[in-house]
Parts: structure tokens; C-alpha cells; sequence
């Protein structure tokens, strides 16, 4: 069974600029293009949102909403800057993270030795070290799927998180109206209802095959969904996430002493290789990993930005006390964030935001294909 986080920063651009000028707090904002110019709102708080404002709305039809909204331009280095913060904390916690944009990802904390492996104190944690180290507020959903978990960060917004366990799965889904699903927007919900279908209940009378028959392979994502059934593991970067050298030695190391003179020329091997890693990819953290003479290995990390030998020399020791046995294999390395991925959330989001603008206003008809958005699990 699957633990599941999902994290969402609570209307993270304008948490960042209440955040760096307080005097906007309690004032209703909004982020993004400015209204002479057809810009629209990429993000805006909740005291703007109590006017009508919306993300992906334009701009000028938020001020007619709002008279006293307060539009801010974007600010990206800021944003980048709090979302790979975000992400370095994230990966204290699990190697499996998939970032779905700037402020919010999917942790698969299935396998976490956190908190004795539970997902609901991980979440709070979490939550609780951005709000403290980088003054914002993150909503979260555990759950044992990323369809479920999804859902869950939604319930208990802003600052909050909801935990759906297994054995209320069914019970919670079944409630669920059908526009939760993912995919199912006006035009299958109209669709839908003419079968008298309106919540996921309702789709518990149709078999698989009477699904797929009227509506492709949407109808198997409605029969599984309906059922709290989401199979998909949480998608980890393809890209590099770790480079480390390792040495395997032609005689066991006996002791501590020698492993620690071993991690200067570990270290120095590192740094050449570190050179040629472009300039795309962020070190978030130092790593030693031993092999003792038993075969069995240990590795102990921690947070840093840069490789230090005193670091090093540190984790060895302490990965070293572990079984205190001959080393058989010493190796030393870094975990990255890659930067390129922040990069393209935050081009994509503005995309999706203008082309929303264009299309609204000149009411031209846009085919654009949904990509699958997962719902909180436990």
C-alpha cells in the first residue's frame, strides 16, 4: 500500500509578495499581466478571491470585480527561488518527488523511516518547516493514491492537510462528484448526467465494459477513479538526480582511520566530476555510502549546497559507527535539484494563462488537450 503526499503551496505567488511586504496583508492582490495590456492573473489571495477574482482570469475583468485589487507583476527569481527551497526540504524527506509545478509535488513516502513511516506526521512536518523557513503555507493530502491525495490537499485549504486512510476509501469516493475526476470537464459531466450520473456512486452501476463502450479510454479512467483505484507510482525526474565516485577496495579497510584518509582523494574525484555537470542542476545535499565486509551497505546524507571535506569526513564517521566492521567499498556523492524543471513549470503556467486570456476574449475556439492533474492520496 502507497503513501502518498501531495503538497500544495497556498496561492503561492501572492504568498511570496505578502511575504516580502507585509504591508499587503489582509489586502486584496493578485499576481500577473496588467489590465490595460489584456494581461490576465496567474495567482491571487484569498481576500481577492472573495470578489470573484480567479487565476487565468483577465485582468481588467478582475479590477471591474475588485476596484481596490491590488495587481502585482511577476517576480520570477522570487518564486524560483522559494519553490527549490521547497523542493530541498521535500528531499530530506523522500528521493521520490515529482514536482507538477512550481508550488506543488507528489512524495511517495511509502518506504520513509520519518516519524516511523507516517505519512500524516511527515506532511505536518513538512508544512511546518516551510512555513517556518520560508514563510509561506502549504496545504497538503495523504492518501494511499495520487488521485485521492490530489483531492485531499484541496479539503482543508488554506493551511491545512486531510488524510484519507485506506478503509475510508470507499466510502470517501463514493461521495465525490464526478467532475472530480480528472478529465471530466462541462461537456463529459453534460454527458454524464444524461445517464443520471453525478456523483462516483453513480458510476458504480455501469461495468467497465459499458463504460469503455460509450466513452473510449475515458470510460476505464471513470470505472477505476469512481473506485478510488489510481495505479500510477508518483513519475521521479528522468533526468540526473546524484553523481558520486566510489572506490572498492583490493583489501578491507580495518578501521575509521583509514576510511577517513581515503575521503580527500574521494572528495577531489567529486569535485572534477561536479565541473562538468552544467550549470542546470543545484546541490542539495552530501551523501557518504559504505559497504562493510559483511556486504551489507549503509549510506547517511545531509543538506549542503556545496561538497566539504569536513562534511564528508563527518558523514563517514557517523556512517562508519553504524556496524564499526572493515570496509569493503567507500564511496561519497551529491544529490541534485534540477533547476531546468522550474524553469519550464513556470513558462508552462504563463502559456496556459495567456492562451486561457486569448481565448476568452476573442472567443475563438481552442482545442487544447487536459493533461491528467493527480488528486491527493494518503
Amino acid at each position: 500500500m502507497r503513501k502518498i503526499i501531495h503538497l500544495d503551496a497556498d496561492c503561492f505567488f501572492a504568498a511570496i509578495e505578502m511575504r516580502d511586504d507585509p504591508s499587503l496583508l489582509n489586502r486584496p492582490i493578485a499576481v500577473g499581466g496588467r489590465s490595460e495590456s489584456r494581461g490576465v492573473i496567474s495567482t491571487c489571495n484569498y481576500e481577492a478571491r472573495k470578489f470573484g477574482v480567479r487565476s487565468a482570469m483577465p485582468s481588467s475583468h478582475a479590477k471591474r470585480l475588485c476596484p481596490d485589487l491590488i495587481l502585482l507583476p511577476h517576480r520570477m527569481d522570487a518564486y524560483r527561488e522559494a519553490s527549490l527551497q521547497m523542493r530541498s526540504i521535500f528531499y530530506e524527506y523522500t528521493e521520490y518527488v515529482e514536482p507538477l509545478s512550481l508550488d506543488e509535488a507528489f512524495l511517495d513516502v511509502s518506504d520513509s523511516e520519518f516519524h516511523h513511516g507516517s505519512a500524516t506526521l511527515i506532511a505536518q512536518e513538512i508544512r511546518a518547516r516551510i512555513h517556518k523557513e520560508i514563510g509561506i503555507t502549504v496545504s497538503a493530502g495523504i492518501a494511499p493514491n495520487k488521485f485521492l491525495a490530489k483531492i485531499a490537499s484541496d479539503w482543508n485549504k488554506p493551511n491545512g492537510q486531510f488524510v484519507i486512510t485506506p478503509a475510508k476509501v470507499p466510502d470517501f469516493v463514493a461521495q465525490l462528484p464526478v467532475n472530480k475526476i480528472y478529465g471530466v470537464g462541462k461537456a463529459m459531466a453534460s454527458k454524464l448526467a444524461e445517464l443520471a450520473i453525478f456523483t462516483c456512486s453513480d458510476l458504480h452501476k455501469f461495468s467497465v465494459f459499458e463504460l469503455t463502450q460509450r466513452f473510449g479510454q475515458m470510460g476505464a479512467r471513470l470505472y477505476h477513479l469512481s473506485r478510488g483505484i489510481d495505479e500510477r507510482p508518483v513519475n521521479v525526474d528522468r533526468r540526473r538526480k546524484s553523481l558520486s565516485v566510489e572506490n572498492t577496495f583490493a583489501q578491507d579497510l580495518p578501521g575509521i582511520t583509514q576510511c577517513l584518509n581515503e575521503i580527500p582523494s574521494l572528495s577531489q574525484q567529486l569535485a572534477i566530476r561536479l565541473r562538468r555537470v552544467d550549470d542546470d542542476y543545484k546541490v542539495v545535499k552530501l551523501f557518504v555510502k559504505i559497504k562493510f565486509s559483511d556486504f551489507s551497505i549503509t549510506t547517511i546524507e545531509r543538506s549542503a549546497s556545496a561538497v566539504s571535506l569536513a562534511e564528508l569526513q563527518s558523514l563517514c564517521t557517523e556512517a562508519y559507527e553504524r556496524k564499526g566492521m572493515p570496509v569493503r567499498l567507500l564511496g561519497v556523492g551529491v544529490r541534485f535539484i534540477d533547476l531546468r524543471e522550474n524553469n519550464h513549470f513556470f513558462q508552462l503556467e504563463l502559456f496556459n494563462t495567456e492562451l486561457h486570456a486569448y481565448h476568452k476574449q476573442h472567443t475563438i475556439p481552442v482545442s487544447v488537450t487536459e493533461t491528467p492533474l493527480s488528486l491527493p492520496t494518503q
